[in-house]
């Protein structure tokens, strides 16, 4: 059996625990590696050897940090394949969407390279008299990334890019349904020249976790996943006196107005609904149709697209819209969700459930499902289901759909199709939702902005990458200085003028 290490001071160290926690292969349900999950002696020394090593780090200069980011940027590049097959076999993503969660974390590195001009402090000449002030940003130490399974690669990156080039060590805690793809990732940063004991990779569980809420040496934690999570991690951290950014679940709406290109309007709900099989944050999971007609015309558009997607392995190429869940409770989950939908009135116009492949009869598959006449009490609506289930909540009025979205717990991303720019313009005005997309399904921001939700779904005041995250991982040090000069005498200095 494969066995997953931890990556130590710039090696990989095999686990003492004792303790495994098994990785399937999500097209089989074959149990294909296990990883070791992490004692508190093996954490300590990980945080131990961070420590020493980020001290240097923290002194070498912002351009030459960069640098490493530039080499690394460069590595992972040539390594696309490589990863993106590492993702796609722990996760069951297709390859062409396993590329994609390389490279939107890739993006971020490419960011980092430019961090010189964003670690700039300020500087005040003759704030008083003789006196000059400047900041200066400095970074906080040690600091843990805690990342999901659904993007194996992409979020690691946007945690690990930001926190080391601002001069930080990290302590990397992948899931550990997914831990091969980070212990990659810092195996290129070692050969882009990241120094031994900056970058650690810890897998472990809830024990582990709670080992880098409560250790001193650790400064700030970035978390992604569960909103329940994210709640917890965020509260101990907090009362532990360390900065948290803790991003949780979703439930993202897409108004459609009568006045809306249909056909576009379908295809992004298609693509944005079921891409990944749904396992992803920035997914929509409810369409808001406004006006019944609009409703009839849409369901009419999305049952044939939705039909005609193609479930299956990574292996099958290309020719795959996704694959499956995550594990087989993922799957027994989302289907009996699907199954509470029905129960409690809403309409099942495509059911995909009980889908079985050829040859992959064990796998964790379970195709796209679509609702209709979802109201807002139903748990299929309330929950985030995590999968592909495309919800239908029918509205008669823009108000009465923008009303759904500002009173939903969640707040992560929102999108609506429209022809006329003042709704879309009062939409983005009103809408209580951290990013919004005009006809456009996932508006996931450019990496040189910022991502993050508001409500239930982020808990913390600063967002993941672009300008938000060097805030995160960097503290300010302002100073006031005032140098006394001697009075010139027959040219030279008194220097008693002085004292």
């Amino acid at each position: 059996m494969k066995e997953i290490h931890h990556w130590i001071d710039g090696k990989e160290v095999a686990g003492k625990s004792g303790r495994y926690s098994d990785i399937y292969n999500p097209a089989t349900g074959e149990l294909q590696a296990r990883v070791a999950l992490a004692t508190a002696d093996e954490l300590n020394a990980a945080i131990d050897s961070a420590a020493r090593a980020q001290v240097g780090w923290a002194a070498t200069n912002p351009q030459r940090r960069a640098r490493v980011m530039m080499k690394l940027g460069q590595l992972i590049n040539e390594n696309m394949d490589k990863l993106a097959e590492l993702v796609s076999l722990e996760h069951g993503k297709t390859l062409p969407d396993a590329r994609g969660d390389v490279q939107r974390g890739l993006e971020v590195i490419e960011v980092c390279m430019g961090a010189p001009a964003m670690l700039k402090g300020e500087f005040t000449d003759n704030g008083g008299p003789g006196i000059d002030l400047y900041a200066m940003r400095q970074p906080l130490g040690v600091v843990a990334g805690i990342t999901p399974f659904n993007f194996p690669a992409m979020i690691p990156l946007w945690k690990m890019g930001p926190a080391l080039v601002s001069g930080n060590a990290m302590i990397l805690k992948p899931s550990e349904r997914v831990p091969s793809t980070s212990l990659m990732l810092a195996k290129l940063a070692q050969e882009a020249g990241l120094p031994d004991g900056v970058l650690q990779v810890v897998n472990g569980d809830k024990e582990t976790v709670d080992g880098l809420l409560d250790h001193p040496e650790i400064q700030a934690v970035g978390f992604v996943g569960s909103t329940p999570i994210a709640q917890y991690i965020y509260g101990r951290a907090a009362t532990n006196g360390k900065r948290a950014q803790c991003f949780g679940g979703a439930k993202n709406h897409m108004l459609i107005m009568p006045d809306a290109d249909l056909d576009k309007a379908a295809d992004a709900l298609v693509g944005a609904g079921f891409g990944a099989a749904g396992e992803r944050c920035m997914a929509i999971s409810v369409a808001v149709p406004v006006g019944q007609k609009t409703a009839d015309a849409l369901i009419e558009k999305l049952v044939p697209r939705i039909e005609a997607l193609k479930v299956g392995p990574y292996t099958s190429g290309d020719d795959v819209d996704f694959g499956p869940v995550i594990t087989q409770a993922a799957k027994d989950r989302i289907e009996g969700l699907i199954e509470s939908g029905v129960e409690e009135g809403a309409k099942l116009v495509v059911d995909g459930r009980g889908l079985k492949i050829q040859g992959y009869e064990n796998g964790f598959f379970t195709g796209p499902s679509l609702f209709d006449n979802v109201t807002r009490d139903m748990r299929i609506y309330q929950e985030e289901i995590f999968g592909p289930v495309l919800s239908t909540v029918r509205t008669d009025s823009y108000d009465e759909a923008l009303q759904l979205v500002m009173d939903n717990d969640y707040g992560n991303g929102t999108a609506i199709y429209t022809a006329d720019g003042d709704t879309a313009r009062d939409f983005a005005s009103r809408v209580n939702v951290g990013m919004v997309g005009i006809n456009f399904p996932i508006p996931v921001p450019l990496s040189y902005y910022s991502f993050g939700g508001w409500k239930k779904s982020a808990f913390g005041d600063l967002n993941q990458y672009g300008p938000d995250a060097f805030r995160f991982y960097t503290k300010t040090k302002t100073v006031t200085q005032r140098w006394f000069s001697g009075i010139k005498e027959g040219g030279e200095f008194n220097f008693k003028a002085m004292d």
